[in-house]
């Protein structure tokens, strides 16, 4: 080993991801966890709305049969699995950052707070040893992405990293034939829940459609080893709210057309477009966007624990 020279500065190093003792303990005895994003808690829904959520969404997961593991960095330190006081932190705090992929650097480097999004926290998850993580809806191609560029990091993080993401699909103000588009260039496998409608985030049908489905939670297990024994890369299960408990599809057309227009007249660009556009969801439609929010990703946090429960008996 080189030693370095004397007087060198010393380059420091990244903290290790912390693991909640009870996120250790179940990975160290090969039991299935559920990785979950902080961004939703943080960014994607109402104070003090989101603790009861963050509650909530654990719940499902450990009713699917799997231990949760909430992410987010706190201090410069990424911590896999949140304590209820680390995840009161998470709630409370209005001026937690948005940490994708890229931003995780400078955080970890700075000592710096945030949420992580759908990338960070597939990447820290992997990292982790954790093969199965649940959300809300991937982000993905934007519709004016032709002259704009704006792609979501989800969509390239996947492509690289071995996990599991249960989703509704990407959220609906997105160009979906263009992300499934890019989702297939990019290798990542793609298939539906006992369906090969391709959800529409707050509706269950898009418009478009995938070539597979899977049937059970062992079939979606069976398909992420096949992936992980075959090449790098992730699985996306893409699972539909029912018809009942959706979103109203012609209310849902009628407010995204409105929210897109709020937005450009309002000369919103780049990632402050999301934001923007789902609080004038929210507003317009009497918060009924935010129930199906909750209620996609409860479903989610459940269908990713029994996954989880069959991945650990699928031989690796």
């Amino acid at each position: 080993m080189q030693l370095p020279s004397p007087g060198a500065p010393t380059v420091p190093t990244s903290p290790a991801p912390v693991l909640s003792p009870e996120v250790a303990e179940a990975l160290t005895a090969g039991r299935p966890v559920v990785a979950l994003e902080s961004t939703l808690l943080a960014h994607g829904l109402p104070r003090p709305d989101n603790r009861a959520a963050a509650d909530e969404v654990e719940a499902a997961v450990r009713a699917g049969g799997a231990v949760p593991a909430t992410i987010a960095v706190l201090d410069g330190v990424p911590h896999v699995g949140l304590t209820a006081d680390r995840l009161d932190r998470v709630c409370a705090d209005p001026d937690l950052a948005k940490l994708a992929v890229r931003d995780l650097p400078v955080a970890l480097a700075l000592g710096r707070s945030g949420a992580t999004t759908v990338s960070s926290t597939a990447l820290l998850a992997a990292a982790a040893g954790i093969g199965v993580f649940a959300t809300g809806g991937l982000g993905g191609v934007h519709r004016e992405a032709a002259d704009t560029f704006d792609e979501s990091a989800d969509l390239t993080t996947l492509s690289r990293t071995p996990v599991l993401v249960v989703c509704a699909g990407v959220k609906s103000i997105l160009d979906v034939p263009a992300t499934l588009e890019r989702l297939e260039s990019l290798s990542v496998t793609v298939v539906g829940y006992r369906t090969t409608t391709f959800p529409g985030f707050y509706v269950a049908d898009s418009g478009s459609t995938v070539d597979w489905a899977v049937s059970s939670p062992e079939e979606a297990a069976a398909v992420l080893a096949a992936r992980r024994a075959l090449a790098p890369g992730g699985v996306v299960v893409a699972n539909p709210l029912p018809d009942d408990e959706q979103l109203d599809p012609a209310l849902h057309d009628r407010v995204i057309a409105d929210a897109l227009s709020a937005a450009a007249q309002a000369g919103v660009r780049g990632k402050a477009v999301t934001p923007f556009v789902l609080d004038h969801l929210h507003r317009a439609s009497e918060g009924a966007t935010l129930a199906v929010n909750v209620r996609l990703v409860l479903r989610n946090a459940e269908l990713a624990g029994r996954i989880a429960v069959a991945l650990a008996g699928v031989p690796r």
